[in-house]
């Protein structure tokens, strides 16, 4: 029997789901080592890796079936607990670099300015290994299961780029997944609201309501919009808005609350040193996840291995309160601001240390007011998305594109207190009540939305969202004008790809010739914006700054015959949004038909 797949590869952790023909989908177990000496089954797999010392694992350490088809490493809840030991031998947040446009995606970067570790990894490793562990478990467990590329979906941030897709469909190839389909978390998200409550979702929403996705995970903050309209009589969904790429979420909730307990114990005469310091960000973590989670709570105690000369080890006590909590957490990072309220998005060092790009404001309240804000000129770029909100009168009820109603996702938001103040905050901007969509799965959905969605895609049945491309994409071209001394020419932006275009469309720019350098290395840029979604194919922006720069690459395209090279051709552009949801960009030699692919998934500057 065919078994439909889902698996959410996330920042902070992963989780596999599995459907059948017929039936709600069901969360699978991860089998890993949970302790050094046995191996269990979890729920979530950390995402986590921890690279040992050579000899450091010892006989005594649990060793998993598959053991020999990974490399040298340890994957999961063991990883994570051994690595906050020793941080310079762990890598977290794998994800977030593969979307990091200034590194090698392929090169050896994790841990991220460790020098202890000799073989380090790449951001592509990490998700193939992640995403073969995975896999080997669903099939230790279940060997009457039977997968296929067809049937499986594996999950991205909505704002992810074209190269960092690219590099998951490829992570997943060299995990033997084959070509799977990719999906978008909050579109995830929402198909498993959809699949949980059957029919009775028609009873929540209505035809003119604008829906919110407000998916805050371990490592990363996504907003998506979905507009509800009617279509022939019934109900229909049009994906209308994503955000950026937010590091933002509960890690860093985890830090901020153990920079509180650090600072109380260091107060009263204790202070922590950088590896206690560690381990209390770990007690936080579980502290804030037993508060939020249970509102009866008014403190948990928090303990901390001490350091010092004597046999037998003491610990550090204190105390995680209520109060730290709302302090730190809930006016933190959802204070109560102005829809006006937009975010620092940079620091004011003129250098910053290499490392992730981690958001420089922590107030997501803010970041959901500049995504509200972008989202606005979105659709007013774009006639069809303008009328699929509800048209200027939507506009005319505020500043913003306020959502008629949330669907929470990540495990922040088993906190009735974070919801609660998402929604009040909404509701101030709107003027009028944002309420929540009942049946939310915060911790799980993702994965189990992606299930459902693998059964959607290959029986046809079911509700779709109507999505495409997440935002309009952009080539960088030269400007073709008279050299001036001192100036450098402008680089203009190529439309190749609006936002919406869908799998297994075509747009070929036919009545446009460009000239391409070929036989020598010559350099391509890239560009994205998710607040131009009425820009149409071969539209010529006059500046590229307004843009987000995605990627650059370098590459030697060999010259047609009959040319030198270092001879610029005349070329047409073709854009193709495969069936599973890539784009690919051909540049078409206009007198001999040759054609060239350019891959956005090769070694990145």
């Amino acid at each position: 029997m065919t078994t439909f797949l889902g698996i959410d590869l996330g920042t902070s952790n992963c989780a596999l789901a599995t459907a059948g023909p017929e039936g709600a989908p069901t969360l699978e177990p991860v089998t890993q080592v949970v302790t050094p000496h046995s191996i269990g089954e979890l729920d979530l797999l950390p995402s986590a890796v921890y690279l040992p010392a050579e000899g450091e694992a010892g006989e005594s350490t649990a060793v998993l079936p598959w053991a020999a088809t990974l490399s040298t490493g340890l994957l999961g809840r063991q990883a994570r607990e051994r690595g906050a030991l020793q941080p310079d031998r762990l890598i977290l947040s794998a994800k977030s670099w593969l979307c990091h446009p200034h590194v090698d995606r392929r090169g050896p970067l994790l841990p991220w300015g460790s020098t202890v570790v000799t073989q380090k990894w790449s951001p592509l490793e990490v998700s193939r290994q992640l995403l073969t562990h995975l896999l080997a478990s669903q099939r230790q467990r279940r060997p009457d299961q039977v997968f296929s590329a067809a049937t499986t979906v594996v999950t991205v941030p909505a704002s992810f780029d074209e190269a960092a897709r690219s590099l998951t469909l490829e992570a997943a190839a060299q995990a033997g997944l084959g070509e799977i389909t990719l999906l978008e978390e909050p579109q995830a998200a929402f198909y498993a609201w959809l699949e949980g409550q059957g029919t009775a979702w028609r009873s929540q929403v209505k035809a003119g309501d604008l829906l919110l996705v407000c998916d805050v995970g371990g490592g990363t903050a996504d907003f998506s919009l979905i507009a509800v309209s009617e279509h022939q009589g019934d109900l229909a969904l049009e994906r209308v808005a994503v955000g950026e790429h937010l590091l933002l979420g509960g890690d860093n909730m985890d830090l901020a609350l153990a920079h509180a307990l650090g600072e109380a114990l260091a107060a009263a005469g204790t202070p922590v040193d950088d590896t206690q310091f560690l381990a209390l960000v770990h007690a936080a973590r579980a502290g804030k996840e037993a508060m939020l989670g249970d509102a009866s709570l008014t403190e948990v105690p928090i303990s901390v291995p001490a350091r010092g000369r004597r046999l037998v080890a003491s610990t550090l006590r204190t105390t995680l309160t209520r109060e730290q909590v709302n302090r730190v957490v809930l006016d933190g990072f959802f204070p109560r601001t102005a829809p006006t309220d937009l975010p620092v998005v940079r620091r004011a060092g003129g250098l910053r240390e290499a490392g992730l790009p981690y958001a420089a404001d922590a107030a997501l309240s803010k970041h959901l007011a500049r995504f509200l804000t972008r989202a606005r000129a979105n659709v007013e770029s774009s006639p069809a998305l303008l009328q699929a909100v509800g048209g200027p009168a939507r506009l005319a009820r505020a500043s913003l594109l306020v959502p008629d109603a949330v669907l929470f996702n990540g495990g922040v938001f088993n906190s009735e207190a974070l919801r609660h103040r998402v929604l009040e905050l909404l509701s101030a901007w709107a003027g009028s009540p944002v309420r929540a969509l009942a049946g939310a799965r915060p911790d799980h959905a993702v994965a189990l939305g992606a299930a459902a969605y693998a059964r959607l895609r290959a029986t046809g049945h079911g509700v779709r969202i109507k999505a495409g491309t997440a935002r309009s994409c952009y080539i960088g071209m030269e400007s073709a004008t008279l050299a001036v001394p001192g100036r450098r020419a402008t680089t203009k932006a190529l439309c190749v790809a609006p936002q919406g275009m869908e799998e297994g469309t075509r747009h070929a720019l036919l009545d446009q010739e460009f000239f391409l350098y070929t036989g020598e290395t010559a350099e391509f840029r890239f560009f994205t914006s998710e607040a131009r979604a009425g820009d149409r194919p071969g539209q010529l922006l006059p500046d590229a700054s307004e843009l987000e720069e995605s990627a650059r690459l370098e590459v030697n395209l060999p010259s047609p015959e009959g040319h030198a090279p270092g001879e610029e051709v005349p070329v047409r552009m073709e854009a193709v949004v495969t069936e599973l949801g890539n784009l690919e960009l051909y540049l078409v030699h206009v007198a001999s038909a040759q054609r060239w692919k350019l891959e956005l998934n090769v070694r990145m500057k």
